[in-house]
């Protein structure tokens, strides 16, 4: 099912309300794209599955504070999903002994898909990304895919924590114009 981000929006109101026919069609309509950003970082489907249900009980009890002023609807679901994603992965990583998480650095980039598998809306948000400068192309790949700190991100890049913040703010906001019709 694929749905415009004003259908999305007017879902999430509606679920606001408790309507939970509006619920179900939410998540029909968004949960290949938010299990693939949460996959891509567990790597595990049945830890996806397990942070795609808690997230989806976010989103089911956050509706309200969604404001369309500031970004996208997926784009705030898919962050609440993500961010339960990183906070699994540094949970399993602190009881593993573990440091910091290493930085996967692909030349094929992240999960690669293939071209008759793709969505539209993926080859759509490639072509958006695609758009940007390759320095910027990589550090909002890296962002959003790997599972660290900006702190991390700006040691790795060997750039300043306030110029990675502003730089992957300009970055989403070009990706964000460029998806919106």
């Amino acid at each position: 099912m694929s749905s415009t981000p004003v259908e999305i929006t007017w879902l999430l109101a509606a679920v606001t309300k408790g309507d939970a026919q509006a619920f179900e069609r939410l998540y029909a309509a968004t949960c290949a794209k938010v299990y693939g950003v949460v996959l891509r970082i567990l790597r595990r489907p049945d830890l996806a599955a397990d942070v795609m249900e808690d997230a989806y009980l976010q989103i089911w009890q956050r509706a309200g504070e969604f404001d369309p002023t500031i970004q996208s609807p997926v784009a705030w679901m898919v962050a609440i999903a993500r961010s339960r994603a990183i906070d699994l992965v540094r949970q399993s990583r602190s009881a593993a002994g573990g440091g910091e998480p290493e930085i996967a650095d692909d030349e094929d980039g992240p999960g690669a898909v293939p071209r008759n598998a793709m969505t539209n809306d993926l080859r759509k948000l490639l072509t958006c990304i695609g758009r940007l400068e390759p320095d910027r192309q990589r550090m909002l790949l890296l962002a959003y895919y790997g599972a660290f700190t900006h702190e991390q991100l700006a040691g790795k890049l060997n750039m300043p924590i306030s110029v990675l913040r502003s730089s992957l703010q300009r970055s989403l906001a070009e990706v964000d114009q460029c998806l919106t019709p």
